[in-house]
This record gives structure tokens, sequence and C-alpha cells, in this order.
């Protein structure tokens, strides 16, 4: 079946994915990006495009490592035409955007009528999730929704090889897409197609042994997967213990905001297509982080797609009646306004605006080849370089423990993961090493290490602070 996607569908699809761009590139530029994950990737691939080995300065990590997101290699051949994070932000907001595509040919594909495939469309851009996630940061994971709903289109359509290859796309996003391919398994069991079944959880076991028992120890000194140990350490007790440490009624709330968007259009025979995110809900359920439980963050993302084609196989198959689909637009508008964050723009991401201008002087006395302590969301600013970190709580950062040539610190605004006691401890210890240290009014200190030859920054003496900012 061919899928003819009207020229509106695609020019309102590149628009919003414009839009989309245009607010995660404003939240980025208004200093509420952060080293995770924006700055990670924003590293790895740089050090890709640069043809160095993309191990990450703040975690120690090679790129494969981390989560077997070979795409980024992608990415790094468009960071050699020009190196710049909107490359990220772009392609994570076209991406989420363009998904409608695939899912407008589902609903065709399903029999419905023009008007309702519209609104499988708008279901999915009114999905809480889908803006929430535009806006943390970037996920390579976010790439490949449009791959996840093709592949479903092309299992319906008996497109074997597409399907593989939609599958193994998805594979090169994010280990934890394995869940979603395994429950693409479940679906096909449970509707009988058992070599579609087979080559499904075949593909998503081979991938995480290849994953677990090789790749990641071989790339982390015999560690397994990154998550594991962290997240699901508190599931090996007694089977008591266990479930007394389960988040029961977030869990319950969690299931509540992930079925609000769609659930009144899911019916009987949406349950293949709910099965495809069981795998992937029930190990959100089951992590130590409250994160995991959220519509705020990626880990959900893959479950926006999975209750648009819910409903697209539920109750957009039943014949619409004079008020047409209406209301379940209103009730996905009403969903998005509550859950979706488009407010923080009139609050919590203007809290940094005062400091643009005085940042962006002390990111222009920095060289390029200087190894950079600095606050978590500025990192992102200042990620095209082999050495970059900031100081976490939990760490115990000296000037020993590193050549770190540069600090950028504000114990005023320590950022996330970070303390103000833990900077202003490495701006003393730095002004001790009678490092060469300028200050602003906000409270960013820069210092850097005294080279032989080399001036005092401009206008300032060790130690002094510039109080006009």
């Amino acid at each position: 079946m061919r899928m003819n996607p009207p020229r509106q569908l695609w020019g309102l699809s590149f628009a919003l994915g414009l839009i989309g761009w245009g607010f995660s590139a404003l939240r980025h530029g208004l200093l509420q990006s952060n080293a995770y994950d924006l700055g990670l990737f924003d590293q790895w691939v740089w050090l890709i495009s640069q043809g160095q080995a993309p191990i990450s300065s703040m975690e120690q990590v090679h790129v494969l490592a981390d989560h077997g997101a070979w795409l980024l290699y992608g990415a790094g051949l468009l960071y050699r035409l020009l190196p710049s994070l909107q490359w990220l932000l772009g392609g994570q907001a076209l991406a989420l955007s363009f998904t409608a595509i695939p899912l407008w040919a589902l609903a065709r594909q399903a029999g419905l009528k023009e008007r309702s495939c519209w609104l499988a469309c708008g279901l999915w851009w009114l999905q809480p999730v889908v803006f929430n996630t535009l806006l943390f940061d970037v996920h390579p994971e976010t790439w490949v929704m449009p791959a996840f709903a093709f592949a479903l289109w092309a299992e319906r359509d008996d497109r074997p090889r597409l399907w593989l290859l939609m599958l193994m796309l998805m594979l090169g996003a994010r280990d934890g897409l394995v869940l979603v391919i395994g429950g693409m398994a479940l679906d096909l069991a449970l509707r009988r197609r058992w070599r579609w079944c087979c080559a499904a959880f075949g593909l998503a076991v081979g991938w995480l042994l290849l994953l677990s028992r090789w790749l990641y120890p071989w790339m982390r000194n015999g560690e397994g997967p990154k998550a594991a140990d962290r997240m699901f350490s508190h599931l090996l007790g007694d089977p008591l213990s266990v479930m007394q440490q389960l988040d029961w009624s977030g869990g319950l709330v969690y299931l509540l905001l992930l079925a609000l968007p769609c659930g009144l259009l899911w019916r009987h025979r949406s349950r293949p297509a709910l099965l495809i995110g069981l795998p992937l809900v029930v190990v959100n359920l089951l992590s130590a982080s409250p994160s995991y439980r959220t519509l705020v963050h990626h880990y959900s993302l893959p479950l926006a797609v999975v209750a648009v084609v819910a409903a697209i196989d539920g109750g957009l198959k039943r014949p619409a009646g004079r008020r047409g689909p209406a209301w379940a637009l209103i009730w996905a508008s009403a969903c998005w306004l509550a859950l979706a964050k488009p407010w923080f723009f009139t609050g919590p991401y203007l809290q940094r605006l005062p400091q643009l201008d005085q940042a962006r002087a002390a990111i222009a006395l920095l060289q390029p080849n200087e190894a950079v302590l600095t606050t978590s969301y500025l990192v992102p600013q200042l990620s095209h370089r082999t050495s970059i970190a900031f100081p976490k709580r939990s760490s115990t950062h000296n000037l020993e423990s590193r050549e770190w040539m540069t600090l950028l610190l504000n114990p005023d605004d320590p950022g996330w993961g970070s303390s103000p006691s833990v900077q202003r401890r490495l701006l003393n210890q730095a002004r001790d090493r009678n490092w060469r240290c300028r200050g602003w009014s906000s409270g960013l200190t820069l210092c850097q290490r005294p080279v032989a030859g080399q001036l005092s920054l401009p206008g300032n003496e060790p130690g002094d602070t510039d109080p006009s900012g």
C-alpha cells in the first residue's frame, strides 16, 4: 500500500519542526541546557568530527559504551561541515515533528478517512511528552521515532526488508529501544505472526547480548550495561523488601498520565498495539529513579507513538458522529496545556537572563585548547574541546586531580549536580595558587592557570572583581 501523505502535512510538519527547533535553541541560549545530556552528546559528536577518540571527559566513557548509539557517528559527518550543536537540536525537533508522516500512513492503512488521519497527526503533536522531550536537551532516540512508526507500517504492509531496516536504525539510537522491539515481538506473537515475532525477538536479544557481553565489558573494563546497577540494584533482595521499595503511588500516577491524552480513544482492538509498550512501561515502573515515571523526560517517548497507534486501531476507526473527532482534539489540547512545559519560558527559563552578557564575556576569554571545569549549564556552551567537565556535588574535585587550566564557576548559581561549597572550594584553591581570576556581579568567576609569559586577564589583577559586570 502506498503512503501518499498530502503536501500540506509535509509543510506543516516542517513548520512545526522549525518552531520546535526555535524553542530548544532558545532554551539553550538562555543557559538552561545542561552537561547531561546536551554537553555530553555534543562533545562526543565533535570529537568524532575531529577524528579523535570519542571519549567523554565528564564520564571517561566511549560513545559506543554509553548506549551503543552508533548513529552519533552520522552526526559527526554533519559536524565536519559545520561544528554546531544546532545540528542536534534541529535534527531532534524535525524528527519529532515528522513522526506524523508515518502515523498518517498508519491511519490511511487502517482505512481511516482523511479527517481522522489529520487527527492522528494532531494527537502526536499534542503529546505532552513529545514537547517536553524536545526541551529536555538532546537524546538520539528522538531521531528514530519516525523509524519506529515506519516499522509498524512496514510490518502491517508485509515489507520485511524495510521493517528490519527500521528496527536496526532504532537499535543504533539507544540500547533501551530493545524493550520496544521486544514489545513488538509480543504484539506479533499475539497476532500469531510467528516468523516476524522470532525475527524481532532475536534481533532485540542478539543486540542486547552483543552489547552487554562483548562491547560494554570491552570498553568499560569488564563493566556491564550502564544503567543496570544504578537503576535496578534495589530489585536484588527478598520479594517482600522489593515490593516495599517500589513506588506504587508514583507508578499509578504515571500510568494515568500516560493514558490521559489518548486513552479515551483506546478500544478492545487497541490491545495488540498497547502490548508493544508493555516491556518499557514495566521497566520504567521498576526503575529506582522517579524520572523514568514522568512525562518530563525522554524515557516515555516511544510510548507516545504506541498511544497514538492504539488510538488509530481503536476509537478513530469508529464511524464519526456529526461532531466528528473534534472532542478528541480538544481533550488532547487540554492535556497538552496541563502537562507540557511551554510556560517555563515565562519564568523558570528566564532565571539566568541577567547572566547572559557576563557569561558571553567570560566565554570570549577562553581558548579552544583549554581544559575547562565549569557549571553544568555552561558545559554545552563550551563542549567543543577535549577536556570539559563540571564539579559534581558527590565528587572530590581538586586542582591536582587533573590538568585543569580554567575554572568558570558561579557559587551563587552552581547549576545541576553541583553545590556552592564545592565551587567555592575550587575557586579558593585557584586563588591560593595565584591563578589569574576575574569575577562578575552575578557571581560568575573565571580563574585561569598562569602560563609563563602570558598577560593577565584584561582589566583585572588576580582576585579582582568587576562589580559592573
